[in-house]
């Protein structure tokens, strides 16, 4: 008695959900058909079944329907193997000790710049409470970063007509990133701003 073999892709892994729609070829179906054969021969599938499984076969029109032939002779299709490494955050941010203290002064990083004191506000804070807390000060160089970004892009945009129409624009979305920004030093300090050079360390 010839051994059971799992049969060969697809039928084995499984057909990809974006092929599981395609037409099958005669070869396909043949392929399916003779592993049909085996599990007669070896007493997994009485003749009922097995002419009922053959008919399947030569008339299935798509690589779904050939796949349901031979599910239960071969059991599902082996799971992927696990990521090596788990995902991480795009942008990890160390979980800085903080007091009741910092969170404040570190959300006034933030908030400052939507006063109009744009690179002055964070620049403020770094300087008064980035060498006694690590959480004030990493939220005043993300806060600091930004807005540097943002008037660099500002001088850049002015230049042209085009640039002229997306300033406002640009302004609007980083009074949003600021409020998200502050809103974020008073809980988890993680938020992160967009599109942001992060020129100082």
């Amino acid at each position: 008695m010839a051994p059971r073999t799992p049969p060969s892709a697809p039928y084995w892994q499984g057909p990809p959900p974006q092929q599981a729609h395609l037409r099958v070829s005669n070869q396909d179906r043949e392929q399916v058909v003779e592993h049909v054969k085996a599990a007669y021969t070896e007493g997994r599938l009485d003749k009922q079944e097995f002419d009922e499984r053959v008919d399947r076969a030569m008339n299935a029109q798509v690589h779904a329907d050939l796949m349901g032939v031979m599910s239960d002779l071969y059991g599902a299709p082996p799971p992927p193997p696990p990521m090596p490494y788990p995902p991480r955050h795009p942008h990890p941010v160390p979980p800085y000790p903080r007091t009741s203290d910092d969170r404040p002064a570190a959300a006034a990083a933030h908030f400052l710049p939507l006063i109009g004191l744009s690179v002055i506000g964070p620049l403020i804070m770094l300087l008064a409470m980035g060498r006694t807390s690590p959480y004030v000060r990493a939220q005043a160089v993300e806060a600091l970063n930004f807005h540097i970004t943002l008037l660099g892009a500002t001088i850049l945009l002015s230049i042209t007509v085009v640039g002229l129409v997306l300033v406002p624009l640009l302004w609007i979305g980083g009074l949003v990133a600021g409020i998200m920004g502050g809103v974020s030093a008073l809980g988890d300090g993680r938020f992160r701003y967009p599109l942001s050079l992060r020129l100082v360390k």
